[in-house]
């Protein structure tokens, strides 16, 4: 094979290692697997952007080309995702057997889709070549080439994906360094060694990506998958041996038992082995990161996830209250807040007025002076918290609450009287739902009534309705999101009930939060959040402005 000198591309700055240490985030495509996710667009872009504020280099998009969602969010995230720190990358394979790679339908959707990173998947086990791909080891090698050769020559930046690396080195050691050399010739940037069936423990991965990495000049990847329980502790293994390209994703979301812990993988490297890996003062987000991403995929966190959960750093009374008294190191391997945590002593239930602090700032609102007023915020949501409420994903709901035991003068928008809502079924099956909403707004009594497709979205009408008059700036505002969980699935329907909904005006999305007994009265709270924070977001910029 030819050999072609990779094109040269200018290294972001997007942790202080720069361009010298990779933080690729599959989340999006990879972690999209796990049973029980399955994200809507507008979820996608959500992630993605709570990934681009952590500081990770690569957010992995999904397969455009492939998947119809992933093709419409490419398409979206031209005009919707503004990254800062993060480069998007689109998920492909090699051209297929006896094809010519401009001829093949699926590596054209790759450049169509405008990404500037490319992750190719390449078979790198001599028995999956001959018998999931049914070719010949020399072809396979060809596709691979000729497939980098075309997007490096299309002014693409490629990460090869090595599928079955580790397994296939046990059958043939010399066939995936082979596969790596046709990558590098062709112009790729990175081989990325997949421990794609997950059974590789620390002491082999350490072996293998030492030998691999005498055998080749290539730039090394890893990509590891947790089925026995030892993906993050591999992919730390596979950096202490010379790697310098890690892929993981939020709160280790995969297929079976899932990826490598994007939270658990960067605080390692960062806290533990001192390679800072993200921009400063990005670790302190991870907690609430990896919460408001579980709450966009509809999945309680993990309270006993390491860093990020909220009994990661939790102690009972007894022995270990007593230490803590004198020293918080005593029984803690690390200071909670550099990852935005807090210890916890659970016979007192203790809040987070670092968390609060750092939210607080986040939004634009400075309120490290005013102790009393930290102390009632901390309070207050430590009692909402303890009723259901939940402000990780609801960060409007949040701003709201802070603006409101700040003690503003700015004057609430309106005032809700009373509101109903009534379903009919007719003997045909036809559903209709009416909602009626009486409030004061300016002065008024108003009182409108609106029908919907449900419930709920009869009381979003009839809400927007009865104030749009007033506030003209409401009729740009939609409801584009709505999760409900229930929190004690023990009673079933006669849970307490957490209603999520998301609100944009075309230019920014907002999250609220409601939680109530009744399914349609948690979810009125949060349409009411929803419409306040939109009329309320102006005047509270400018106070803290």
């Amino acid at each position: 094979m030819r050999n072609q000198t990779p094109r040269p591309h200018t290294a972001r700055d997007i942790s202080p290692l720069g361009d010298a240490f990779h933080v690729f985030d599959t989340t999006l495509r990879d972690g999209a697997q796990r049973e029980g996710i399955s994200y809507s667009v507008a979820d996608k872009l959500a992630v993605a952007s709570l990934l681009d504020s952590y500081g990770v280099g690569f957010i992995e998009g999904g397969w455009p080309g492939a998947m119809p969602k992933d093709t419409e969010f490419f398409d979206r995230a031209r005009t919707e995702l503004r990254l800062h720190t993060a480069q998007l990358v689109a998920f492909g394979s090699t051209r297929k057997a006896s094809i010519a790679v401009a001829d093949d339908p699926q590596v054209r959707a790759l450049l169509e889709c405008e990404a500037p990173i490319i992750t190719l998947v390449a078979k790198s086990d001599v028995r999956h070549v001959r018998e999931a791909l049914h070719t010949t080891l020399e072809e396979n090698l060809a596709m691979v080439f000729d497939t980098v050769a075309f997007l490096v020559e299309h002014q693409r930046r490629v990460f090869v994906d090595l599928e079955h690396f580790f397994d296939g080195y046990r059958n043939d050691a010399d066939y995936g360094v082979a596969v790596l050399q046709a990558a590098n010739d062709a112009g790729a940037d990175v081989g990325v060694l997949c421990d794609t069936n997950g059974g590789m423990l620390p002491v082999g991965i350490h072996r293998v990506v030492t030998d691999v990495l005498s055998r080749t000049t290539m730039r090394l990847g890893i990509h590891c998958q947790d089925d026995t329980g030892c993906a993050v502790a591999n992919t730390v293994t596979a950096v202490d041996a010379g790697v310098t390209h890690v892929q993981c994703t939020a709160n280790g979301y995969g297929e079976r038992t899932g990826n490598a812990d994007l939270f658990s993988v960067v605080t390692n490297l960062s806290a533990k082995m001192g390679l800072p890996v993200l921009p400063e003062g990005k670790l302190r987000e991870t907690m609430r990161i990896s919460h408001a991403i579980a709450e966009i995929a509809n999945i309680t966190p993990d309270t006993h996830q390491p860093y990020a959960g909220v009994s990661a750093f939790a102690h009972k009374a007894g022995l270990h209250a007593s230490a803590l008294k004198v020293s918080a190191d005593l029984y803690n391997h690390m200071d909670p807040t550099i990852v935005g945590n807090s210890q916890r002593v659970l016979i007192t239930e203790m809040a987070g007025r670092a968390s609060v602090e750092l939210k607080s700032q986040e939004l634009g609102h400075d309120v490290s002076g005013d102790p009393e007023l930290i102390n009632r915020v901390v309070n207050r949501v430590k009692a909402l918290e303890s009723q259901g409420w939940t402000f990780e994903a609801a960060d409007a709901s949040f701003e709201l609450l802070l603006h409101q035991e700040s003690g503003s003068d700015i004057s609430q928008p309106f005032t809700v009287e009373s509101w109903r809502t009534i379903v009919d079924q007719d003997a045909q099956g036809n559903v209709v739902s009416e909602a009626t909403v009486k409030l004061h707004a300016a002065g008024e009594r108003v009182i409108a009534t609106a029908e919907g497709n449900g419930p709920v979205n009869a009381l979003d009408r009839a809400l927007r309705q009865a104030v749009v008059d007033l506030f003209p700036q409401l009729a740009g505002v939609s409801l584009i999101d709505y999760k409900v969980r229930l929190l004690d699935n023990a009673r079933g329907t006669d849970s307490v009930t957490r209603v999520l909904i998301g609100s944009t005006d075309g230019d920014s999305r907002w999250n609220t939060v409601g939680v109530h007994e009744n399914v349609i009265a948690a979810s009125w709270r949060a349409l009411e959040d929803a419409i306040t924070y939109a009329l309320l977001t102006p005047a509270i910029a400018g106070e803290s402005g």
